[in-house]
C-alpha cells in the first residue's frame, strides 16, 4: 500500500459510515458509550478510515476522524474508474471491484461506496459477498483499493518500457 506522509496540505473530507451504541451493564446501571467508523479523503486519489470510541456521538466522530487522518493510502484513479478488477476479504467481508465506463456512476452499497466516493471514484461496479459489517466492509475496501497499481507504476517496478506493459 501506498502509504501518505503528510497531511496538512491536503483538503480532506470526513464521511459517517456507522455509529454504535454499546451498553455497559454494571451494578450501578447501565453505561452508554459510542463508536463510530468514520472514511476521509480528499475526492483525488487519497483515503483513509478510523474508529473513534467515546461517551458522546460527536466526540466518537471527533476521534474516528482524527484516527482516519493518521492512515491515509494513496490509490490510481484513471479517468474516474480503477485501473482494474481487484478482489479482497478481511474478516468475514470479501469485496469485488471492477472498472467501470464514464457514466456508469457508483454502483455499490453503504459502507463501500462512502469509501469509494471519498477516494474520488466516480464510476465502478463493487460487489460485497459475505458480511455486511461496516468495519469489516471497509477494511476489506481500502485493502483492495490499496492493491490497485497503475500502468505506469507496473512499468517504472519492471523497469521496461509503457509500451511494453501493455502489448507483453
Amino acid at each position: 500500500m501506498n502509504k501518505v506522509k503528510t497531511t496538512n496540505d491536503l483538503e480532506l473530507k470526513d464521511r459517517l459510515v456507522a455509529v454504535n451504541r454499546v451498553t455497559k451493564v454494571t451494578k450501578g446501571g447501565r453505561t452508554f458509550s459510542f463508536s463510530a467508523i468514520v472514511v476521509v479523503g480528499n475526492e483525488d486519489g487519497i483515503v483513509g478510515w478510523g474508529l473513534g470510541k467515546a461517551g458522546e456521538v460527536t466526540a466518537a466522530i471527533a476521534k474516528g476522524t482524527e484516527a482516519a487522518k493518521k492512515n491515509l493510502i494513496k490509490v490510481p484513479v484513471l479517468n474516474g474508474t480503477i485501473p482494474h478488477e481487484q478482489f479482497a476479504k478481511f474478516g468475514g467481508a470479501q469485496v469485488f471491484l471492477k472498472p467501470a465506463s464514464h457514466g456508469t456512476g457508483v454502483k455499490a452499497g453503504g459502507a463501500m461506496r462512502a469509501v469509494l466516493e471519498s477516494v474520488g471514484i466516480t464510476d465502478v461496479l463493487a460487489k460485497s459477498k459475505g458480511s455486511s459489517n461496516p468495519h469489516n466492509l471497509v477494511k476489506a475496501t481500502i485493502e483492495a483499493l490499496g492493491e490497485l497499481r497503475d500502468a505506469y507504476t507496473v512499468a517504472q517496478n519492471r523497469g521496461v518500457s509503457i509500451d511494453k506493459v501493455f502489448n507483453g
